[in-house]
């Protein structure tokens, strides 16, 4: 099989998955959660940091109103900026520990 067949099966493949377009640049939002740091908010809500340092989103998002956004937006921008301080913390003290480790 030729590169050019090969290419034009991944190109097929990938068309017949359904990939999701990209959202439109019109609704898409900047959030501020530190001093350089921007999470970028489109219609599927903002990012949600777990207490374990994975993300989620928000399921219901596009059914609260505005002003609900607003407020959960203000309440996670403060708690996503404590469990991300508190997972630096963590990771810094594990990989002091882990040094110390090493060294004995």
């Amino acid at each position: 099989m030729s590169s050019a067949e090969t290419a034009l099966q991944e190109t097929s493949f990938s068309s017949s998955i359904g990939l999701l377009p990209a959202p439109p640049d019109a609704a898409t939002k900047n959030l501020e959660v530190g001093s350089s740091q921007k999470v970028l908010l489109d219609e599927l809500g903002p990012m949600v940091v777990n207490s374990n340092g994975t993300l989620s989103r928000i399921a219901n998002w596009s059914t609260m109103t505005e002003a609900e956004q607003k407020r959960t937006l203000r309440v996670l921008g403060s708690r996503n900026q404590l469990r991300l301080a508190a997972r630096a913390d963590a990771d810094a003290s594990h990989s002091t520990e882990a040094q110390c480790t090493q060294s004995v």
